[in-house]
């Protein structure tokens, strides 16, 4: 009897323990990703009830006089990063702040520019940094400008004139300002958001319900449109989540403005979904949080799916979502979900076109005693995605032991995604390990009729306790640890994934 017990004891785990399988389909593409998926937002957050203003814009990333700072008064340092991490796009200028700004307010000599009082945040703006100076920055970075309106205390006159001050060659009053102060040449802005927050109404300065809006993104739009016929809109979705109202109001968005606008945006921050009874619950911040991320994504699209039906000779909305982020936990935790929020992205690249991370300083961590900055974990995690996943997204399946949180059943412990380089010469195989102790050991295989070749794949993994707090000090611990491992003759690669870490798989494609 001993002896059986013992043999039972030594099985049942084998029995219980799911085996785990990476499943990718290489046969099914579900998109082209869109390297704008990996833009940033910036918006200048603060509270300082008088001049100097310090908030994450003033101050941090703009910094004249002061070391690190380039000709155009911008951090070299965060410059330097956000070329490294090949930022595509930036939105600016806000926000909540928007609502209250004014476009004029930030241009001209510098010493005759307004300081207003910041409605959104409180405190004051100098307005030091305008459209001249946000145009300059992201021409030293290499990314797009995507410029949000003021459709909440702003009018659609102020917004066409803002189009006709970056985008006209010159012969008018606006575009000849923009010559006047030093800029003769237009900055022909791509991308433009219709508003932000609209539908905020415990917040946002000039709220709209959403028939409203959409007769002032339609007339925005169509003034805009006369200044340049070649710009593109995004239109507000939901970014307040009560009671099913705002998926209403993305229905309603999605009638109005398919075939007007381009995208339709929406923000979601990590762990704003949980019921603060299970905020700081592991599983429910790596579990519900990220199934409530994937849901916000799949019901809009399935709005828009419904619109394609009922007007196919209209031009589909595509996504934006364009404030996110990953708060509310500090290290490797934060680093898990920004990267499952990069995995929702790649795995909708049908549909996910577009988006912005917030804040972009964000991705540049800085050492409050010390004053020094650094690379911690989430700019590796975020170059791994941001300069590798570029090609085509596929189907990728996980099968294994899942796990429940909050509303949500079987939800895989691992999140995994596949996409090709912009090239198409090596597959990357992303794969976040939620397990809170465990390490899981699985197999990843190409079920398309093209199975992985035989040889060795390079495996970068990012890895750290749940307690670690990240420090300048250990700056030069949080690279990727590299790694080989086989494709085995079947093409299978057998790997044991850490517990609570990142790890991508490039796999080169013959």
């Amino acid at each position: 009897m001993k002896k059986l017990l013992s043999f039972i004891c030594l099985v049942l785990p084998l029995l219980t323990a799911a085996q785990t399988t990476i499943s990718v389909n290489t046969d099914r593409v579900i998109g082209k990703i869109d390297k704008n998926i990996y833009g940033v937002f910036m918006e200048p957050i603060g509270r300082d009830q008088e001049p100097p203003i310090e908030n994450n814009v003033y101050g941090p990333l703009y910094c004249p006089g002061t070391p690190n700072a380039n000709a155009d008064g911008f951090n070299q340092l965060y410059i330097d990063a956000f070329r490294e991490l090949q930022i595509p796009a930036m939105r600016w200028p806000g926000g909540n702040y928007v609502a209250g700004y004014n476009w004029e307010d930030g241009i001209g000599p510098k010493d005759q520019r307004p300081v207003r009082k910041d409605l959104a945040w409180g405190g004051y703006e100098t307005n030091q940094v305008g459209t001249d100076e946000w145009v300059a920055l992201n021409k030293a970075i290499g990314s797009e400008n995507i410029i949000c309106l003021n459709l909440g205390l702003g009018d659609i006159n102020s917004a066409r004139f803002w189009c006709e001050y970056t985008n006209v060659d010159h012969g008018t009053y606006y575009s000849d300002l923009r010559a006047k102060y030093g800029h003769p040449e237009p900055y022909k802005v791509k991308y433009w958001g219709l508003g932000n927050e609209v539908d905020g109404y415990p917040w946002i300065m000039g709220h709209k319900n959403a028939d409203d809006y959409v007769k002032v993104a339609i007339e925005a739009a169509k003034a805009l449109r006369a200044v340049d016929r070649s710009v593109q809109f995004v239109a507000n979705g939901s970014a307040y989540y009560p009671d099913g109202t705002w998926a209403e109001w993305n229905r309603k968005v999605v009638e109005g403005l398919t075939g007007i606008a381009h995208y339709i945006s929406i923000h979601r921050y990590w762990r704003d979904g949980l019921d603060e009874s299970r905020a700081d619950d592991y599983y429910s911040y790596v579990g519900e949080a990220a199934a409530d991320f994937e849901e916000k994504i799949m019901s809009v699209k399935a709005q828009v799916d419904i619109q394609k039906a009922l007007h196919p000779e209209k031009r589909s909305l595509m996504l934006s979502v364009d404030e996110w982020g990953a708060h509310g936990a500090a290290g490797i935790k934060n680093v898990l979900a920004g990267a499952m929020c990069l995995n929702s992205f790649v795995r909708h690249a049908d549909f996910v076109k577009m988006g912005a991370y917030t804040m972009a300083t964000g991705l540049l961590a800085s050492d409050r005693e010390s004053g020094q900055y650094y690379k911690s974990p989430w700019f590796y995690a975020y170059k791994m995605f941001s300069t590798n996943c570029l090609g085509e997204s596929f189907d990728t399946y996980v099968s294994g032991d899942t796990f429940s949180s909050g509303p949500y059943d079987n939800i895989p412990y691992l999140d995994a995604t596949a996409a090709t380089s912009e090239d198409g010469k090596t597959l990357f195989v992303t794969v976040v390990n939620r397990h809170e102790k465990d390490a899981i050991k699985a197999d990843i295989q190409n079920v398309g009729k093209n199975a992985f070749a035989a040889g060795r794949v390079t495996v970068c993994s990012i890895e750290g306790g749940l307690d670690d707090t990240f420090t300048y000090a250990k700056r030069d611990s949080y690279a990727p640890k590299e790694s080989t491992v086989n494709v085995a003759r079947d093409g299978k690669i057998t790997y044991t994934f850490p517990a609570h870490s990142i790890t991508q798989f490039a796999i080169p494609v013959k």
